[in-house]
C-alpha cells in the first residue's frame, strides 16, 4: 500500500536520511539512489522537493545551522546577561547536541565530509559575523573594548579560529595550549583590552 505523506513531512524525511548517509559515507560516496532506496520513494518524488544532490546538501546545512543560529540570536537579545558572557554563550550555541544534526556533526571532520564542513563553516561565518559584531559594538559603547573596525575584527577572528582550531588540525597538548594563549593575547590587543580580559570568555570554548 502506497503511503502518501504531506510535502513538509516527506521533505524532512529525505533530509533525515540524507543527513545520516552523508555523515556515514560522505557526500561524494552517497548517491541519490542510496537515499531513494533507504526511504522507498520514486525518483520523481525526490526531485519534486530537491533539484539535485547538492540541493539536498544545502538544505541539510540550512536546517542544521538554522537551529544553531536561532539559539545564538536569542542569546544576543538577552541584555540582562553581560556582553562578554553573552559572547561565550552565543559561540557555544553553535555546538549541536541532541536532535537532528548530532550524528552528522560527529562525522563532519572526516576527510569524506570536507565539502559539507566547508559549506557549514561558510554559512555560519556569514550569519554569525553580524551578530558578534553587534556584541562588540555594544561592548565599545560600554567602554569594555575599543576598535574602529568591529566587523573586520570579528571576521578575522572567526576565520582564524575556524582554521587553526579546526578538529582536523592535530596538535599536541602543549602546542594547542600555546595557540590558545596566543589567540587570547592577540584578541585582547585587537580590541584594546587589558591583558587577561578575554580569558574567561575564550577558555570555556576550548573545553
Amino acid at each position: 500500500m502506497r503511503i502518501v505523506k504531506e510535502a513538509e513531512e516527506r521533505k524532512n524525511e529525505i533530509l533525515d536520511v540524507a543527513e545520516r548517509l552523508f555523515g556515514a559515507k560522505g557526500f561524494d560516496n552517497t548517491s541519490t539512489n542510496d537515499i531513494l532506496k533507504e526511504i522507498g520513494i520514486a525518483r520523481g518524488t525526490l526531485y519534486y522537493h530537491f533539484k539535485s544532490k547538492e540541493d539536498i546538501l544545502d538544505a541539510v546545512i540550512d536546517r542544521m545551522t538554522g537551529q544553531m543560529l536561532i539559539k545564538a540570536k536569542a542569546l544576543q537579545n538577552r541584555k540582562e546577561i553581560p556582553v562578554l558572557q553573552r559572547l561565550t554563550l552565543m559561540i557555544t550555541a553553535l555546538h549541536v547536541s541532541g536532535g537532528f544534526g548530532e550524528e552528522l556533526m560527529s562525522q563532519i571532520h572526516k576527510p569524506q565530509n570536507a565539502l559539507l564542513h566547508q559549506k557549514m563553516q561558510e554559512r555560519l561565518s556569514v550569519e554569525m559575523n553580524p551578530l558578534l559584531t553587534a556584541l562588540i559594538e555594544e561592548g565599545i559603547s560600554q567602554g569594555i573594548c575599543q576598535t574602529d573596525y568591529p566587523a573586520q575584527t570579528v571576521e578575522m577572528t572567526f576565520l582564524y579560529a575556524n582554521i587553526v582550531f579546526d578538529d582536523l588540525m592535530a596538535y599536541g597538548a602543549e602546542e594547542r595550549k600555546k595557540k590558545i594563549e596566543a589567540f587570547i593575547y592577540n584578541l585582547e590587543r585587537l580590541l584594546k583590552m587589558e591583558e587577561g580580559s578575554m580569558r574567561e570568555v575564550v577558555l570555556p570554548l576550548f573545553k
